[in-house]
């Protein structure tokens, strides 16, 4: 495969609705040029999304699901719960509005999940495979302290991808790829002031 496009799209959390609309618009335009794909934390569900064609798909986990008390609760956290209640939130959108793994399993693109080794604190790129996408998504966006698992793929324990490797785009030009399109939630030139 001459992987000479690619596409990168940051995570974020809620900001990733910006990536949402996105590629919902991409969708709608029937546009996919990509060869590969790179998908940091929401940014991964975004392009699990748009590689399996369900327009809004995301739109609804955002504005919906992700508001829902039962995913983010701040009680539940002081008493050492999850903050974000991963587990909650893929078993309903599991059951509600799963992503489409058969149109993934026939689509071309190769998909990479950036997610971060606890062990090594080293970035782990998955080539997403449709029997294990949900799994693979889940520990990319598993952010550290806000939910208290670490996911297991592979004998690896990971956490969030966005620990290691933000905006993969390095990763994307090692891979061969030399026409790099970057999805971001923050304007071009942001910095994140020192808390």
């Amino acid at each position: 495969m001459n992987n000479n496009k690619a596409l990168v799209v940051e995570g974020g959390a809620m900001r990733g609705i910006f990536a949402t609309g996105v590629l919902d618009a991409f969708i709608q335009a029937n546009y996919q040029p990509f060869n590969q794909c790179y998908g940091v934390s929401a940014g991964a569900t975004n392009i699990a999304a748009y590689l399996c064609a369900q327009y809004k798909r995301n739109h609804a986990v955002i504005t919906d699901y992700s508001c829902r008390p039962e995913f983010i609760d701040f009680v539940r956290f002081i008493k050492g719960g999850h903050l974000f209640d991963l587990d909650w939130l893929w078993q309903e959108t599991i059951r509600d509005i799963r992503l489409d793994l058969d149109t993934f399993e026939k689509q071309a693109s190769e998909f990479y999940i950036v997610t971060t080794n606890i062990q090594t604190g080293q970035a782990e790129y998955l080539k997403a495979s449709a029997t294990h996408l949900e799994q693979q998504l889940k520990a990319s966006c598993a952010l550290p302290i806000a939910y208290r698992e670490f996911p297991v793929i592979d004998n690896l324990q990971l956490t969030d991808g966005g620990v290691a490797d933000s905006i993969p785009i390095r990763k994307a030009y090692e891979m061969g790829n030399k026409e790099i399109t970057v999805i971001l939630s923050q304007p071009l030139g942001y910095k994140k002031k020192p808390s």
